[in-house]
């Protein structure tokens, strides 16, 4: 078989890469193939942001511009895109840009390993916020240097940069030629030994025929983890089937009492349309990883995934979704719960894939939190995730719903504390008697970030805290009990 080609937009000309494996990064194609070296390697696995490049995609008549970590990002997956690195931001005469010139004028940057990721996550800010005439806030600086770590500087003269870069002299990049160059890509189409080793459908009948067709390649949608064990397990694929451009599967719809999700839309464009709905979970959301990560990775393959500790499934579980499998043979549509049967493990079929998740909107008497513990408060896994709705009418508890992520083999429904909760006044002493059925319930593993202990006792400290707050109590009223102790 040929070695897949890859094209690609850089530095204004398209670039083509005649025998790229099909497991081979980014990262590694631009520093081994390319030697642009200005991009950095850290972690490797998507955690410290040193790799962080950013992503352009023509969608309509405009570019969106997505901050991703080249190091777990398979290189193949770009085709057809558009890429900028910290060495391409800068005028053709040397002038820097105003990112560039904002961490200089802020004294952002010390040993300046870290400082490419940070100038990428902020030219993706700068493109999608500053160029658009938009003030940029700390919080929101905040959230978009969630994936990337600084180990000398400290946050504080990078925080001021991303506010101070909006107010220096703009820099447009010329989007009229990139949207040529980019319509240019799509016209050609790929070539023929693209679709034998790294196939690329673009629409579900494609997907589901290659699927049958190739039982045994790898599925990948944003790579966040296949790239990691593409990196650390050193696993390598002679197939990969690439769900990503899938047209059907990249959109979200509001059907009647449903959010409808594509399993192929971006954990970022997922949340935003969740959060429309329920506004409280986006602090949960801006905890989920980092921005680069949301940027590539997505809700469906956070869903087939199936890890104990992925933070949207218990989310997803409370909120009572299903899921959609799909094949040539047909569809069909299962509680998301029960789409696991062990550690990584699920009931599709070799020639099923996950098609969509389907979300009910809330009812008028929901009430709904998901809390996450774990030692960092941004870009860490969960030692405990839990996620509870509760349908409330004058003080009774009309219907309970809780997801569990990190204390069983895969992410579970809390069926014996729901029953304990369903029909009852929503007392002190009903909840405590809660409390105690959802400590029995899970035999929760230690492990290096919690002793089974700690997450029992956690997971009723949650519990008690979700009442509080129904009560009328904030969290910035409450004392921080899930991580000290119990105060049931």
């Amino acid at each position: 078989m040929n070695t897949p080609l890859l094209k690609f937009v850089w530095r204004g000309e398209i670039v083509s890469l005649h025998h790229v494996p099909t497991t081979r990064t980014l990262l590694q194609v631009l520093r081994e193939d390319l030697a642009s070296t200005g991009t950095k390697e850290g972690c490797n696995e998507g955690d410290c942001g040193a790799c962080t490049v950013v992503l352009g995609e023509k969608f309509g008549e405009h570019i969106k511009y997505s901050a991703i970590n080249s190091c777990i990002r398979l290189a193949h997956s770009i085709n057809g895109m558009a890429l900028w690195t910290a060495q391409d931001l800068a005028a053709p005469d040397g002038t820097p840009h105003p990112v560039q010139q904002a961490l200089l004028q802020c004294h952002a940057s010390q040993c300046g390993f870290c400082t490419p990721g940070f100038t990428m996550s902020l030219f993706g800010m700068y493109q999608n916020q500053a160029c658009q005439g938009q003030a940029i806030t700390r919080m929101e600086a905040q959230e978009a240097l969630s994936g990337n770590l600084c180990r000398c500087t400290g946050y504080r003269p990078i925080l001021q940069a991303a506010q101070h870069m909006a107010s220096l002299p703009r820099a447009s990049l010329d989007e009229t030629v990139l949207l040529q160059l980019l319509e240019q890509l799509t016209q050609a189409g790929q070539a023929p030994e693209v679709s034998s080793l790294y196939i690329c459908p673009t629409s579900l009948g494609q997907l589901l025929s290659a699927r049958a067709s190739n039982p045994g390649a790898q599925i990948v949608a944003g790579c966040t983890d296949v790239g990691l064990w593409v990196n650390k397990l050193h696993m390598d694929f002679e197939k990969v089937l690439d769900i990503s451009r899938v047209a059907e599967l990249r959109k979200i719809e509001k059907r009647a009492g449903q959010t409808v999700i594509g399993a192929a839309v971006t954990l970022s464009e997922a949340f935003a349309a969740l959060e429309t709905d329920r506004p409280q979970l986006h602090t949960f959301f801006s905890r989920f990883a980092g921005l680069p990560v949301r940027n590539s990775g997505t809700l469906g393959g956070n869903v087939a995934n199936g890890s104990p500790i992925g933070d949207s499934m218990p989310m997803l579980i409370s909120l009572r979704s299903t899921v959609v499998l799909a094949s040539l043979r047909g569809e069909r549509e299962l509680p998301l719960e029960a789409l696991y049967t062990g550690y990584r493990k699920n009931v599709m079929a070799a020639d099923e894939v996950l098609t969509w998740i389907k979300v009910p909107t809330p009812e008028p008497d929901e009430f709904m939190r998901v809390y996450k513990v774990s030692k960092r408060f941004e870009d860490d896994i969960s030692a405990v995730c839990l996620a509870v709705s509760l349908n409330l009418k004058d003080g009774k508890c009309v219907r309970a719903s809780l997801g569990v992520g990190g204390v069983a083999a895969t992410p579970v429904r809390a069926v014996q504390t729901e029953t304990a909760l369903a029909g009852i006044p929503l007392t002190q002493d009903t909840v405590s008697q809660a409390i105690v059925t959802l400590r029995g319930e899970f035999q929760p593993i230690s492990d290096v970030r919690a002793s089974s202990s700690y997450r029992t006792q956690v997971l009723g400290n949650l519990l008690q805290r979700f009442y509080l707050e129904s009560q009328g109590q904030s969290h910035t009223n409450l004392a921080d009990f899930s991580l000290k102790g119990d105060l049931s």
